[in-house]
């Protein structure tokens, strides 16, 4: 390539037209993301080397780590400094790595690195999904990266289990959207075998399985999920089945009112009621009936559009194959001067070889926004379970973080709307203790964007 067509290409890059798309159009989020991989590798590494390690449950989790590598396999029996052990035998498992790797949790600076690279990859499989989608903004997503504190905090300053459990579901998640489902089923079960609020997802990935497969690929997903939780559990089903199915997928948990993000303003009593937990869970059950046909529309509509886009990538793909044969066959039959002829005809052409070229990568960009379809009912799933969930916790808006940005931009608010749920959402997590106001608020918002998803889904 010649210095002036070298220099004409890096040009382009400084046009006025090409910053805008960069900025605006999420067709140009690949470049943005690069960058904030980049920027939350350096912000994560400045955060542990300048801001102090907060301890909350790591100590806890290597003593209860401990008592199973001592050969408790009674999960009664299994217990930290703030209480017994609540999650599943994944969790165990993986606990049990850092336990080995980290010094026997004595290295606390390695674990927080090792929960930086988890972060990392997180990042990168949800900026996968936006790329896939195509629903967010370079701009949108930039801003949400450098606005929130406290997810940071979650990861590098905390290291709680609630990142692992959601980074495995989003590795689950973008195997679902590669059509590759049983690694996504396994995915998926060993995300809940290390903390079980992973099932506030399983609704709407049970009306996946049934609308994109057979109903003999949908019982083998389903048994393989089944078989991985049984087999992770093996060891303490022996010990003693019935702490185990108690201790790691208690449903009645009662929690404690002083760590509650979303009911601060209910009295004690009201918030360890049962009748409130009933409430809730009824009021849960009623939304995702509300949702129901809305999701099965977009997963059914997915499942379609995804085996039309399978078809046509096929044919393009035969359609070149036949090309390239038809071309080399011809050019054994040419002289060496027709063959001059020929490259310097295609030389001339290679400006419309590239317009059908980007007109084939935005027919492209148009089949992948199918991706949409399958997004949203999860994200949507996930987060009614977080609305209605009896107590949040801090650790727990990583439940749901990655997902607001994309759940504020399904819906048809303004932008300044949109970012003001999200800012209001990110300072009701940022209030320590929560107050009256800020759990009230956070309940609003949850609300408003329910709403806002839902007359979206609606049409």
């Amino acid at each position: 390539m010649s210095p002036l067509k070298k220099y004409q290409n890096c040009r382009k890059y400084l046009e006025k037209d090409y910053i805008m798309k960069l900025i605006f159009d999420p067709h140009y989020l690949w470049p943005v993301c690069i960058v904030l991989l980049v920027f939350e590798f350096l912000l994560n590494f400045m955060i542990i080397n300048r801001v102090k390690y907060t301890e909350i449950d790591w100590i806890a989790y290597m003593q209860e780590v401990e008592g199973f590598l001592n050969g408790t396999l009674d999960y009664k029996e299994l217990k930290g400094d703030t209480g017994p052990l609540v999650y599943p035998a994944g969790f165990v498992y993986i606990y049990t790595l850092f336990y080995y790797v980290t010094s026997k949790g004595t290295n606390i600076l390695l674990a927080q690195y090792i929960f930086l690279f988890l972060y990392l990859i997180q990042t990168f499989l949800i900026q996968r999904i936006f790329r896939k989608t195509m629903k967010i903004p370079p701009y949108a997503l930039v801003i949400a990266t450098l606005t929130s504190y406290r997810i940071h905090s979650i990861f590098v300053l905390r290291l709680f289990n609630d990142p692992i459990a959601v980074l495995l579901f989003y590795i689950s998640l973008n195997l679902f959207m590669d059509d590759q489902w049983m690694l996504g089923s396994i995915c998926y079960s060993i995300a809940v075998s290390v903390k079980m609020n992973i099932l506030l997802y399983a609704p709407c990935l049970l009306l996946a399985y049934l609308v994109n497969l057979t109903y003999v690929e949908t019982f083998i997903n389903l048994f393989i999920c089944g078989f991985i939780q049984l087999l992770l559990g093996l060891p303490f089903l022996y010990g003693n089945f019935v702490s185990y199915i108690k201790g790691s997928f208690d449903l009645g948990r009662v929690f404690e009112h002083k760590w509650t993000v979303n009911f601060r303003f209910l009295p004690r009593e009201v918030f360890e009621n049962r009748i409130l937990h009933i409430g809730l869970l009824l009021l849960h059950i009623l939304l995702l009936l509300l949702f129901l046909p809305h999701f099965r529309r977009y997963l059914t509509s997915y499942a379609k559009l995804n085996v039309v886009t399978k078809e046509y990538r096929l044919h393009l793909l035969k359609e070149k194959q036949e090309t390239e044969e038809k071309e080399k066959k011809e050019m054994k039959k040419m002289s060496k001067g027709q063959k001059a002829f020929l490259k310097s005809f295609e030389n001339q052409l290679k400006d419309s070889g590239r317009v059908k070229e980007e007109n084939d990568s935005k027919f492209e960009d148009k089949l992948s926004k199918i991706a949409q379809l399958f997004v949203l009912p999860f994200f949507v799933s996930n987060l009614i379970g977080v609305a209605c969930a009896r107590s949040l916790h801090y650790q727990f808006y990583s439940w749901y973080f990655h997902s607001l940005l994309y759940l504020v931009f399904s819906t048809e608010y303004t932008v300044q709307y949109k970012f003001l749920i999200l800012a209001l959402i990110e300072y009701c997590w940022n209030v320590y203790p929560s107050t009256n106001f800020s759990s009230g608020l956070l309940h609003c918002c949850h609300v408003v964007l329910l709403f806002g998803v839902y007359r979206t889904m609606k049409k």
